[in-house]
């Protein structure tokens, strides 16, 4: 009775965004930690999250339906009547930011996880996902968004990490979203998305890809150059952008790029999980005059 609601919510993308968002409020919190705020802040992220996916599923229930991985989804074959799953995304939106805000008493969390929810079922599933080729891009930033406010939850500013986290994990998404692309592409083409692998083919994709991962290593460099992460992070942060960047560029002699594109994607995956694990245990104390915005 219960499973039409939990794979409404998308699991797998509610964990992985759980993941990022304890990574940034561990990397704030710089080894002083509030684990019942901790756990709260990730739960409350969590909701709205899965709230977001809701309403994702909803809006796409036709496209849906013609594709073969997303074709048996709830929406698409009627198990929960859209009443119920619009009041179910309602629910869960308001107790997650309802949630955030009472474990931290701060509204900055809240407006951060509000702009990442607007811009994902908005910006992105309403208004570009259908229409443009860049709307991968525009759906980075909400993406991009747990670990930021996992990290302004335990460090109550918006500073130099905060907007670092910002432009690494939304660079992160583009390399992940169009290795899906490309061994997802008979769906897309099928629904009629246009993603940037489908539209301008596959050597456009792959150049896009290895820049992408390029800036992203530059930026995941930054948290230890601004003196927010020690010599550990900086090792796995080069360490796995390298990998990265080198199984990127194999992708132009890769015989099969199905299976190419899964193994980017897949280590797309494993990367940001050490990553997030490194900045959690790997932290120094915030360097003076760099913060951008205080509370």
């Amino acid at each position: 009775m219960y499973r039409p609601y939990l794979q409404l919510t998308k699991p797998g993308i509610v964990m992985g965004n759980m993941i990022s968002v304890t990574g940034g409020f561990l990397l704030a919190s710089r080894g002083d930690i509030n684990w019942t705020r901790g756990c709260l802040v990730a739960l409350g992220v969590a909701l709205v999250i899965a709230s977001g996916c809701v309403v994702n599923n909803i809006v796409d229930r036709d496209i849906d339906g013609l594709m073969a991985r997303t074709r048996n989804r709830p929406m698409v074959t009627g198990a929960v009547p859209m009443p119920l799953a619009l009041l179910y995304a309602c629910v869960l939106g308001l107790a997650g930011a309802g949630l955030l805000y009472a474990a931290t008493r701060q509204v900055m969390p809240v407006a951060l996880v509000t702009i990442g929810y607007a811009v994902y079922v908005g910006a992105y599933t309403l208004c570009l996902k259908r229409s443009s080729v860049h709307g991968t891009l525009v759906g980075s930033i909400s993406g991009a968004m747990p670990p930021v406010v996992g990290y302004c939850a335990a460090s109550g500013r918006f500073d130099a990490a905060a907007l670092t986290l910002l432009v690494m994990f939304s660079l992160w998404q583009m390399p992940h979203s169009y290795a899906i692309a490309i061994f997802r592409a008979a769906d897309y083409r099928a629904a009629a998305i246009p993603v940037l692998p489908v539209v301008r083919g596959l050597p456009a994709a792959r150049r896009h890809i290895v820049a992408y991962i390029a800036a992203f290593t530059g930026a995941t460099l930054m948290l230890g150059v601004l003196g927010y992460t020690g010599w550990l992070y900086m090792l796995a942060a080069l360490a796995s952008g390298i990998y990265w960047f080198r199984l990127g560029l194999a992708g132009r002699t890769a015989g099969d790029q199905r299976r190419w594109a899964r193994k980017l994607f897949f280590a797309s995956i494993a990367i940001i999980t050490v990553l997030s694990f490194a900045m959690s245990v790997d932290f120094y104390r915030a360097p003076s005059g760099v913060t951008l915005q205080g509370q």
